[in-house]
């Protein structure tokens, strides 16, 4: 999808965005595949609803394309322009415990900012890829912590309303790896509340939880973390695993072998690669045990 009308992008600079045109998303996400299109870099977050009018008048669908760690995108042109946040100074705002964090920031760097300032309770999502707003749409958790139980309240774009709006987090509904943001919401910024802890401390138990994931992860391949969400009172790792698909290939994606509820992009794999893969998983799961995995990595296929 191209952005073609010389006076849209005539007002773009204006609104504070950028045209970054013919984007291989590839680029743009963790697993390495996806298809091609133009790229809006929001810099000023404010001028949102006047873009989305624009948008609207000259009849281009878009996406919002955060930091591209839980996505795959289908291959060739994509029927979709792209927003994405990219506010030029993300550093956290602090005042005492409460933090005040764009949601273009990447998580990680986030819960290091906060342990320099000795605020912890975020280390087991230190080694979360993708941004804070990616975190906050999932409910991102990691070593019985999700970053639900931080949030103070979240400021988003509504497209149903072409507004932006502050959200309490008492008026937004959480849940494992799911919450009641709409589809089309756009994540701005997110103000938390943290408990204080020596930064030592901290410092310690984010080194033991990094050495932990690097034992147990293939951080050192393209994937988008976990694939599935786990079944009620089940691991799919485990049920992968008990199958003996560790290894499994189609095309360019593998099941990991360190990590069987992570497929990763070994062989120059393409979107289409990764979804049939997804797809004879599930079927040799249902098959097996009769239990419908549902997928955690987001997937843009239509």
């Amino acid at each position: 999808m191209q952005v073609e009308n010389p006076r849209l992008v005539a007002a773009l600079p204006e609104l504070g965005v950028e045209l970054r045109p013919a984007q291989p998303l590839a680029d743009w996400t963790s697993l390495g595949v996806g298809g091609t299109t133009d790229i809006l870099l929001i810099h000023e977050p404010l001028h949102l609803p006047e873009l989305i009018r624009l948008l609207d008048a000259e009849g281009l669908p878009r996406k919002f394309l955060g930091g591209g760690s839980n996505l795959l995108i289908r291959d060739g042109e994509l029927p979709w322009v792209m927003l994405h946040l990219s506010v030029r100074d993300a550093r956290p705002v602090f005042d005492g415990g409460r933090v005040t964090v764009s949601a273009a920031t990447d998580l990680g760097r986030t819960v290091t900012e906060c342990a320099r300032q000795n605020l912890g309770g975020m280390v087991g999502l230190i080694g979360v890829p993708g941004s804070v707003g990616g975190a906050l749409r999932m409910n991102a958790g990691a070593y019985g912590v999700e970053i639900s139980q931080f949030v103070q309240s979240v400021t988003l774009f509504r497209a149903a309303t072409n507004t932006i709006a502050t959200l309490p987090a008492s008026a937004i509904g959480f849940h494992y790896r799911h919450t009641s943001f709409a589809p089309d919401d756009i994540m701005l910024s997110m103000e938390m509340n943290l408990p204080p802890q020596p930064y030592e401390e901290i410092r310690a138990a984010i080194k033991m939880c990094n050495e932990k994931r690097r034992a147990s992860q293939p951080v050192n391949e393209k994937s988008a973390g976990c694939i599935f969400k786990n079944p009620p009172g089940a691991s799919a790792g485990k049920l992968i695993d008990e199958l003996g698909l560790k290894g499994h290939r189609v095309g360019g994606a593998v099941v990991s072998e360190r990590h069987a509820n992570f497929f990763v992009n070994r062989f120059q794999a393409t979107a289409g690669d990764l979804l049939r893969l997804i797809e004879q998983v599930k079927e040799r799961i249902r098959a097996a045990f009769g239990y419908e995995l549902e997928e955690e990595v987001i997937l843009w296929k239509d």
